[in-house]
Formats: C-alpha cells, structure tokens, sequence
C-alpha cells in the first residue's frame, strides 16, 4: 500500500484531524470507564469530558499544517487562529451553557416535582469543557500529528 499521495498534503492533514477527534473520543471513554467503572458507548459520541476532542481534533489539524507548510506560513496562522476560537468555545461558551443548563434542570425539577418530561425534558448539561480538559486535548493533538506525520515519513521511506 503506498501512502506518497498522502504525505505532506491536505489529505495528511485531514486524517490527522479526523483520526485524533476519533481517538480522543475513544480515550474519553476508557478514561470514563476507569474512573466510574462503567461502560457508556454514549461517551463517543457526545461534548465535554476529558480530554477535549474539539481541541484534539483543532491543534492536530494546526500542527500537522504547520509541519508540512511550516510554522511561519499563513495557513498555519489561520490554523491556529480557528484552533484558538474553537478552544476557547469549548472552554468558554458551551462551558457556561452546560452551566446554565444544570441550573435550569434544578429550577425544573423544583417546579414541576420531578417530573421532566412535562417541562419538556431535561437540558443537556455536559456541553463544554474545563480549562483542563481542553489543554490536555490541544497537547495531544499536537503529540498526535507529529506521531502520525513522522510514521507516514518512515513507512514511505
């Protein structure tokens, strides 16, 4: 199987995004599954939790576009700059709508006794990310691309 066509294109960058949102998820959930003892295959494909997948997913693609277009270029700045909105929506904006959510399912469940489904069901709390969560999933999107650019150049040379 030659993989040249892949090596230092778009395509390289777009697997690496792909895949590292895709482990990360799947490292979300063994991670849940130590933690808590349980098995939720709803894990994989939801928001929040550790370690942030958007972030995975946002820094392997600015890493994997800075090693092959070079840091300095303009593609990598645009890179990091949709990299840094995305993070900062995780840790930021849905964090406080997850928030918000948890107030409101509290504020529900006291006026309508429990009873969610009369409400309309309960709000999805688990929207966002912790600072942490988000930094630990941006270090392994960046660990990520290199592992994935470097083991293309070995496999085709």
């Amino acid at each position: 199987m030659n993989l040249s066509h892949i090596l230092n294109t778009g395509y390289e960058v777009i697997f690496t995004a792909f895949t590292a949102i895709i482990t990360a998820q799947i490292i979300k959930s063994i991670v849940f599954l130590i933690i808590k003892r349980k098995l939720d295959v709803r894990l994989f494909t939801t928001t929040g939790g550790m370690p942030s997948s958007h972030s995975a997913g946002v820094m392997g693609l600015s890493t994997a576009v800075g090693l092959i277009n070079g840091f300095d270029s303009i593609a990598f700045a645009i890179a990091i700059g949709y990299a840094c909105i995305v993070m900062y929506d995780a840790a930021g904006v849905r964090r406080a709508a997850g928030k918000q959510a948890a107030c409101l399912n509290r504020i529900i469940m006291d006026v309508y006794k429990q009873d969610l489904a009369e409400a309309g069901g309960k709000l999805k709390e688990l929207l966002g990310h912790t600072p942490m969560q988000v930094f630990v999933g941006a270090a392994y999107g960046v660990i990520y691309a290199f592992m994935i650019h470097y083991s293309l150049m070995h496999y085709i040379n």
